[in-house]
């Protein structure tokens, strides 16, 4: 799971950079780079268990299909 962590986390910031963007358009305030990247720390947890979660279900699916 720890090697997952810091690949969800990039990917928790992306969509928070891309999410900042998106309310430009109806007005909100545009969130910085760094101020992404600083609010997907916490995120990226329970971003990471969840990615952990789907891999071992495919691992397991995959184990019972050979």
């Amino acid at each position: 799971m720890a090697l997952l962590w810091p690949f969800a986390t990039a990917t928790v910031a992306i969509n928070l950079f891309l999410l900042g963007l998106i309310g430009v358009s109806i007005g909100l305030s545009a969130i910085t780079p760094v101020t992404a990247l600083w609010l997907s720390l916490p995120l990226g947890l329970p971003a990471t268990w969840l990615a952990a979660r789907w891999v071992a279900s495919l691992i397991a699916k995959a184990d019972g299909a050979a």
